[in-house]
């Protein structure tokens, strides 16, 4: 047998026809479901609850090209560095909030808001690009980074 018909033989087993199958099957119910859901107005699932605002306060982060970011207070004292013990998370969103400024062609120096709501979870507001995150489901010790600059 030449190599062509043995390539030609190899290639037609490589995955089965029926997963081939099941697979489109799959995406066609995903479609399904969702054209259903957005034809019948199905109300959202799963979506978070913006609970009113309990305490609020205006951060400004500054972040490095090397990732690392240094917080500070309206009054500009600085209060965390992402270097510190337990906030690395705090550079992370660092270099997210410069990434968003970046792609809004908007300058990197005005404030965000760091927001506790009435229901103990916490958010980041930024009026600047209109970018905003709750802080749910992150872990606890990430939470508690940004939790603690409030007090």
């Amino acid at each position: 047998m030449s190599l062509s018909e043995q390539m030609k033989h190899r290639d037609k087993d490589m995955v089965p026809r029926f997963l081939v199958v099941a697979m489109f099957s799959l995406m066609a119910a995903s479609l399904a479901l969702v054209a259903y859901a957005q034809w019948f107005d199905v109300p959202n699932t799963g979506v978070i609850d913006r609970a009113p605002v309990a305490r609020q306060m205006s951060l400004q982060f500054e972040t490095s090209r090397e990732g690392v970011s240094t917080v500070y207070d309206e009054d500009g004292v600085q209060i965390a560095h992402s270097a510190d013990d337990l906030m690395g998370f705090v550079g992370v969103m660092g270099i997210v909030i410069k990434r968003e400024r970046l792609v809004a062609d908007t300058p990197n120096t005005a404030p965000v808001t760091l927001i506790e709501r009435t229901n103990g979870t916490y958010a980041i507001e930024d009026p600047e690009t209109g970018w905003s995150v709750e802080l749910v489901g992150y872990g606890a010790d990430n939470v508690a980074a940004f939790a603690g600059l409030l007090n």
